[in-house]
């Protein structure tokens, strides 16, 4: 199936401000866009480059002028119309046996206090199955622990405070998640992205959406504690040990968001 997936933000800066951008697919997807992708400014014209970070995920560098701007961006992605994959049966790795890689991603972080939330992950988790079925069971907790509203989003919200206020929005989902996985020594990175409402009832208005992704039998593998069943259509931007890792604008001085649209949606061969 191809997926047309696309942004569109506006910004007011006082003073022309240098901009760090995560909103490009990430490079383990660009050999499935059919459509290259592009992106524009307005006011056009404005000089801007791109490089890898340390997690592997493609920034965009531009200066915002005075006033307001404008950066678009959209392009069309091959998918294979499956839904996430489920293996039961996928093992948990030791610590000792763990490629160095995944190491970062059992330690805390800004938003996944591990050393805050250790005792309650193994009080709630301890005793369920090592594998798979454990990730899961810290999903099942985790999404009817926290209720879901956008009026309740907080930018500075971490993992323990979602805990103890039962309220937030995907990257809160994701990060309670994250914590509990690492607190049982599961690595585990916090994964922004697209995902539309393909096989799902129809959601609007669309936005960004958090999920994570675990290690397990040697191999990473999404789980979404938000929506908590296989979906169609994920399409990763970025991937980090939490949101301070991957946010999809970095100012390096104040902007204030005027407008925001997200579209990611099925489209004919």
């Amino acid at each position: 199936m191809l997926i047309r997936y696309g942004y569109e933000i506006a910004l007011t800066c006082p003073q022309p401000t240098p901009l760090v951008c995560l909103l490009a697919v990430h490079e383990d997807r660009a050999a499935d866009l059919r459509t290259p992708e592009t992106f524009f400014t307005t006011p056009a014209g404005l000089a801007n480059s791109t490089y890898l970070d340390l997690y592997g995920n493609r920034c965009r560098r531009l200066t915002a002028p005075a006033g307001d701007l404008t950066i678009w961006g959209d392009a069309t992605i091959a998918d294979s119309g499956l839904p996430d994959r489920v293996l039961p049966e996928a093992r948990e790795v030791p610590v000792i046996d763990l490629p160095d890689h995944c190491l970062v991603y059992l330690m805390g972080s800004r938003y996944c206090e591990t050393d805050r939330l250790s005792q309650t992950a193994w009080d709630l988790f301890g005793a369920v199955a090592p594998g798979w079925g454990r990730v899961q069971a810290i999903c099942d907790y985790v999404n009817g622990h926290i209720q879901f509203d956008y009026m309740q989003a907080r930018a500075t919200r971490t993992a323990f405070e979602a805990w103890q206020e039962r309220i937030g929005v995907c990257r809160d989902f994701a990060h309670l998640a994250v914590t509990f996985c690492r607190c049982l020594n599961i690595p585990a990175r916090y994964v922004n992205g697209h995902l539309g409402d393909i096989g799902v009832p129809v959601v609007d208005p669309m936005d960004f959406s958090a999920w994570m992704e675990v290690w397990l039998d040697g191999a990473w593998h999404t789980f979404d504690p938000r929506n908590n069943k296989p979906r169609i259509g994920r399409i990763v931007v970025a991937r980090g040990r939490d949101a301070t890792d991957v946010p999809l604008i970095n100012s390096f001085g104040p902007h204030v968001l005027k407008s925001f649209r997200v579209w990611t949606y099925e489209v004919a061969e």
